[in-house]
């Protein structure tokens, strides 16, 4: 787009974890920053907008975005005018006076109750000061705001380049995939991720099931699982998940665990096959053998999609079997074998633990955007880009 002085609003996620005042990890500012560059670049006039936190409609000065400002101007390389509202006089006057190339912040979208509502008016006023529309918050594309939804039916619209590298990563990786194509889905509980089971079984050719949520599969198929975290009320459920993936992927659940009294350091551990798990203890990992099984056949895939980890990764040496298999999918990655693509808050974490997260593909921190993808949902933010 032609943009020089133009003023375009710019919808970000600058939602980043923060303690004492400062700001804890930056990555997500880091990944915004290049949208920004380019605008500037090209003369416009970038007004930034973001919610932060959750501050229920009210303004609660501990979630003020004033706090991102440094952090802002540091990956930008430039100053960065905080605007304390993001409607308004002080927002009508601060753009007035910006030049060409000049980065506004405004104050956290949250802070008005008519965000999260999808307020027609609220969008019509935060649309004011604008000629054209960048929603760069993928992560936040699953709510239908007055700044996510609403804003972009009301200026040209356009994604940022953070949002199109989100959609082209999703896109190779499950709508039009090299195949085989494996997921890996962890996590705890099988009812949080019904809907995206049920799409992958269609979508992917191998399914590895682990974390807690394994758990619940081996029930459903009469194994004792001993004191192991399980949604028992979810077995009926994972047997049609199963049965329903018969015909159209293969479903791999652990063979042999990791099992210990509970889940702390320097516990005593036993590796035992699934069908010899003993009353008094409680399934944290997958075996190592289980983990090798799980190469070998990522090995013969050329996708790979991952969300949430094996194991309880958080306390060692529980983290044994997720960190041996980013690793393997990080050197697949490397020598071109495989496209790796992950997301979800415990997995970034767990790909970061093994120190892999920057050789993946593309890992994606957007959370439950991600995981609504996944679950083959549209996403209001997205569709409002798609049809203006």
């Amino acid at each position: 787009m032609e943009c020089w002085g133009k003023r375009v609003f710019v919808r970000a996620d600058l939602n980043v974890p923060a303690k004492g005042g400062k700001v804890t990890d930056a990555t997500r500012i880091e990944r915004f920053v290049p949208t920004v560059k380019d605008l500037v670049a090209k003369g416009a006039i970038a007004v930034v907008a973001s919610h932060f936190g959750r501050p229920d409609g009210k303004i609660v000065p501990e979630m003020s975005l004033k706090i991102v400002q440094p952090e802002l101007e540091k990956y930008l390389g430039k100053p960065v005018t905080f605007v304390d509202d993001c409607i308004g006089d002080k927002v009508k006057n601060a753009v007035a006076v910006a030049k060409p190339g000049d980065v506004l912040l405004l104050e956290n979208l949250r802070f008005y109750p008519e965000e999260e509502k999808n307020d027609a008016g609220f969008a019509s006023r935060l649309a004011e000061y604008s000629d054209f529309y960048v929603n760069d918050a993928f992560s936040a594309a699953h709510r239908a705001h007055a700044s996510t939804e609403g804003l972009a039916r009301l200026r040209p619209a356009f994604a940022g380049r953070l949002m199109q590298a989100e959609l082209e990563s999703l896109d190779k990786a499950l709508e039009n995939p090299q195949r085989p194509v494996m997921a890996i889905v962890g996590g705890a509980k099988v009812s949080t991720k019904l809907e995206l089971l049920g799409n992958l079984i269609s979508k992917v050719d191998k399914l590895v099931i682990g974390g807690g949520m394994a758990n619940t599969f081996l029930y459903a198929m009469g194994i004792n699982i001993g004191k192991s975290l399980c949604e028992k009320d979810m077995a009926d459920k994972a047997r049609q998940i199963m049965a329903a993936a018969s015909d159209k992927c293969k479903i791999i659940l652990p063979g042999s665990v990791v099992v210990a009294s509970q889940l702390a350091e320097n516990q005593p551990v036993l590796t035992v096959p699934t069908t010899a798990i003993p009353d008094d203890k409680m399934v944290l990992d997958i075996s190592e053998l289980d983990a090798r099984i799980i190469q070998d056949e990522m090995a013969d895939c050329k996708t790979l999609l991952w969300n949430g980890p094996v194991g309880a990764f958080e306390v060692k040496p529980f983290d044994a079997a997720t960190v041996e298999i980013a690793k393997f999918a990080a050197r697949l990655t490397d020598q071109k074998r495989l496209i790796s693509v992950a997301g979800g808050g415990d997995t970034v974490s767990a790909l970061n633990m093994a120190g892999v997260e920057g050789a993946f593909t593309y890992v994606s921190t957007a959370g439950g955007a991600f995981l609504e993808w996944l679950e083959g949902k549209a996403l209001p933010g997205v569709k409002a880009l798609e049809t203006n």
